[in-house]
């Protein structure tokens, strides 16, 4: 028998289509946001032209790709992600009780698990549809008392040490970029967000069980996120953005976001828009079922929420000239980053503060 020889770009697909071949297909028939795709390699090489989309993209859009492929970096983060995708999947399989164990609301902690339907995803008191497990970046790196965890979990705390050291350093490789388009001293951003700072930094394992994709309801939704850069892996759709409308008699439209191989999903949240007096986009979005054959699948997600240290002030920046200034008369809150989360993210729970947890950056109209 002829020994089959598999080349270089076949390999390079097998590797790129890692976790999405055993996926049905992202259908080819929806409506999906434009969103523009960033080279890492590009970014890290210094090519300024692509550094000038990422800001673009930061202006516009608030969402865009990031093609983490042919990077020292970036291919390990996309193998660390391949092993978080299985340990969610354990994870989630365990006993509804066992993971009940670990939320932590009660104690004014977003971090451990939150139950299907234990959320609420608008002011109108609709329950979410899905379960999630936030791990503190400062759990893992020991700058706070570890939080009890499952089994699945504290086995594997070095893969999430892995996974968070690499996103941050992407993540600040973004914010050098930006540091730069905006005129500030060298290091600002990057220095209200640094690895060992405490913080609200957060892994996220989400799964959310097969929809019917004829359901109006979404399983999460229409929000801004409240820190300030999400990175989000995710292999079956269901992710809307809701891009600004071109013209003041358009109407805005909700767009599917498509799943990548090799790809993360990045956007902005509420403190890029606070540190920027808006000129920088914290973009709203939503999470309805999958479209197509992908709604007969259960969707697991992998997320890293990047927040400023907990005693930022969340108020525009200065030292730059390219970031507007206060208009006479006007002024702004400058909230600890710490409370600006806590109040966001318990107040989506059941029983917390609706207002609190919903008042983004941005309207569900699109407006400020």
């Amino acid at each position: 028998m002829a020994t089959q020889t598999i080349t270089a770009p076949a390999l390079a697909l097998l590797t790129d289509l890692r976790g999405f071949s055993n996926i049905p297909p992202f259908p080819n028939d929806v409506s999906c946001a434009p969103l523009l795709k960033l080279s890492f390699k590009k970014l890290l090489d210094g090519d300024s032209e692509e550094s000038n989309r990422l800001f673009q993209a930061s202006k516009q859009l608030g969402f865009f790709y990031l093609d983490l492929r042919d990077t020292s970096e970036g291919d390990s983060i996309l193998e660390d992600v391949d092993k978080l995708f299985r340990v969610g999947e354990q994870l989630f399989d365990l006993d509804v009780e066992e993971k009940q164990k670990y939320d932590f609301s009660e104690e004014n902690s977003y971090f451990g698990y939150k139950g299907y339907g234990k959320a609420i995803i608008d002011k109108e008191g609709t329950l979410d549809r899905n379960e999630f497990y936030n791990v503190s970046k400062d759990d893992i790196l020991a700058l706070s008392s570890p939080l009890p965890a499952p089994e699945i979990l504290t086995n594997n705390r070095p893969l999430f040490s892995s996974y968070i050291h690499s996103s941050h350093s992407i993540l600040s490789a973004l914010l050098t970029h930006l540091n730069l388009h905006l005129h500030l001293l060298p290091g600002t951003l990057t220095s209200l967000h640094r690895l060992t700072g405490p913080s609200g930094d957060q892994v996220r394992l989400l799964k959310a069980p097969p929809q019917d994709p004829s359901a109006a309801q979404p399983a999460l939704g229409a929000h801004t996120d409240f820190g300030s850069l999400t990175l989000l892996f995710n292999r079956v759709g269901g992710l809307q953005v809701l891009p600004p409308p071109s013209s003041p008699d358009q109407q805005p439209e909700w767009l599917f976001v498509r799943p990548l191989p090799g790809c993360a999903i990045v956007n902005l949240g509420d403190a890029m828009s606070k540190f920027t007096g808006g000129l920088l986009r914290s973009n709203i979005h939503r999470v309805l079922p999958a479209p197509g054959e992908q709604a007969k699948v259960a969707k697991y997600s992998v997320v890293y929420f990047s927040r400023p240290e907990d005693e930022v002030l969340l108020k525009r920046l200065g030292g730059g000239d390219v970031i507007p200034e206060l208009e006479d008369g006007e002024t702004e809150e400058a909230v600890p980053s710490k409370e600006w989360v806590l109040r966001r993210a318990l107040g989506r729970r059941v029983g917390g503060n609706v207002e609190e947890g919903w008042s983004g950056t941005e309207s569900v109209g699109g407006g400020k």
